[in-house]
């Protein structure tokens, strides 16, 4: 909800009771408040045209990659790792490949090993992929790290954030044994947003608000008087520090005044981590009043993510008339 909101399109939600919203910035745009774990199904299943979930969710519960793809696959919020831990007391195990060693010796004692996770389907193919093929894994929908412990695993594929959890649970990560990075994501059905012009219009509009914001984060405009012969001279001094010169270098414009007539106006786009080295490089070069203001959107000839999105829909549709 920050996140909708930062980028404009703030969702109105009358009452915590409700499961219903809208965007007024928007019109057009039903929200549809849904648990995590079932946002990916319902967007794949038509009942939502598009999503706001977790990418770990959306590879785990989609059971078709052509009915629901991300059209965003990072959001910058909602990061964490999906990896595979072992008690601290296992010594001689600290990487994958040492896990599959142990799953072979546990084999051949007769046993199985037992991993503990939430995601199944994800964690299976990555330990097949890895010729680890002796395991059994022990579904859990609480909290994974006492599984240890408490007898019922011997491991688990668990998310991580910060793997502080972990470590308090004598825990730790194997080298090699992060299976997925996630973060948040943007979901869509391709075919239900392709079978309404409206739609694909307002889902659209969503994805270049959000992309634009998100593309604009990183910069902020800086804008200064810098007096100069010309603004030819004026740029040629701007431009003795290229890396701090703008993304595509500086704009001058003359300034009109009734007392001098050799003032200039230059306005950046400067990334943040390189702002007072901007400002030190304005005012070497004469600049007074310099300001500077964070970016709320940048945005390009087109959509990036839904142009991309859309190259998608093309393609499917371009198989379904194939098979056809």
């Amino acid at each position: 909800m920050r996140f909708l909101a930062s980028c404009g399109v703030k969702v109105n939600r009358p009452n915590s009771r409700r499961y219903t919203g809208s965007i007024p910035s928007l019109p057009g745009i039903d929200v549809l408040f849904q648990r995590t774990a079932d946002i990916t199904t319902k967007v794949e299943e038509g009942s939502a045209e598009m999503g706001v979930t977790g990418y770990d969710r959306l590879m785990e519960y989609r059971h078709d990659d052509d009915s629901v793809i991300p059209v965003m696959e990072d959001l910058g919020f909602g990061g964490c790792d999906y990896v595979l831990a072992v008690p601290d007391s296992w010594l001689d195990v600290t990487s994958i490949d040492d896990l599959a060693d142990l799953a072979l010796e546990f084999h051949e004692r007769g046993r199985q090993l037992r991993i503990a996770t939430k995601y199944p389907r994800l964690l299976r193919r990555y330990l097949f992929e890895r010729g680890i093929n002796y395991f059994t894994l022990v579904p859990a929908s609480g909290t994974l790290e006492a599984a240890p412990i408490a007898g019922y695993a011997d491991l688990i594929a668990d998310l991580s954030a910060t793997g502080t959890t972990l470590r308090e649970n004598r825990l730790k990560i194997l080298d090699g044994g992060t299976i997925l990075t996630s973060q948040a994501c943007l979901i869509a059905n391709p075919s239900a947003l392709a079978g309404c012009p409206a739609d694909l219009e307002l889902a659209r509009s969503l994805t270049e608000m959000l992309e634009a914001h998100l593309r604009a984060d990183p910069y902020y405009r800086i804008t200064a008087n810098v007096q100069g012969r010309s603004a030819d001279d004026v740029s040629a001094m701007i431009l003795a520090r290229p890396e701090i010169a703008g993304i595509q270098g500086p704009t001058v414009a003359r300034v009109f005044s009734v007392e001098e007539e050799d003032w200039y106006a230059v306005s950046l786009l400067i990334r943040k981590n390189r702002l007072l080295d901007a400002v030190s490089h304005l005012r070497e070069c004469g600049g007074v009043d310099i300001a500077a203001a964070q970016l709320s959107y940048l945005f390009k000839g087109e959509s990036q993510a839904f142009a991309g999105f859309m190259d998608r829909i093309a393609s499917l549709n371009g198989r379904r008339d194939h098979h056809a």
